[in-house]
């Protein structure tokens, strides 16, 4: 996670920084590494087909939507987060919105107010991200088998009851007799 001592992941490219005592307006695109530390009033959105890697660190926030392969949040986000590979929330993450992603990891402390929906990771070379509508996904739970010996196996062992005998029809009262 962000706050470990492990090494930050990197994607290939130049580093884009955007520092503490700045504030940039308006859509930006990118393409390789992108730095949020301080804020951005916009779209975040990498380039379609490239290897790109957005990080909000603890003191950044985005106000806007976040679209790229990978996403890194320490910070606050306020705007749909779009991670087509790998979404991380670190421990002082805060996003207010919809989370689209493909794998997740998420500390201890993240907080989310809106859905996670997950989407399928893109074909190669489709990297804009998944799509906004959310996927139906229908998953099949494997049952373990018994062991010898349970209670569900002597339960699959035992004959089903058998139904209670057919009443009999009443029996006719002997005729009466007439003198």
């Amino acid at each position: 996670m962000l706050g470990s001592k492990r090494k930050a992941a990197m994607v290939a490219g130049g580093t884009t920084l955007v520092s503490r005592e700045t504030t940039i307006t308006g859509d930006l695109q990118f393409s390789g590494n992108l730095e949020i530390e301080g804020v951005v009033k916009g779209s975040v959105i990498a380039e379609p087909g490239k290897e790109a890697m957005v990080r909000v660190v603890a003191a950044g926030s985005v106000e806007g939507e976040i679209r790229a392969p990978m996403v890194m949040i320490n910070g606050a986000v306020e705007g749909c987060v779009h991670a087509s590979r790998h979404l991380e929330l670190a421990p002082c993450a805060r996003v207010s919105g919809d989370i689209y992603y493909s794998i997740v990891e998420m500390a201890a402390g993240a907080e989310i107010n809106g859905r996670m929906l997950h989407s399928p990771e893109p074909e190669p070379g489709d990297e804009t991200g998944p799509s906004t509508e959310p996927q139906l996904r229908v998953a099949t739970a494997l049952r373990p088998a018994a062991s010898p010996g349970t209670a569900r196996e002597s339960l699959l062992k035992t004959p089903p009851a058998e139904a209670p005998p057919a009443k009999a029809p009443p029996a006719k009262a002997p005729p009466a007799k007439v003198d």
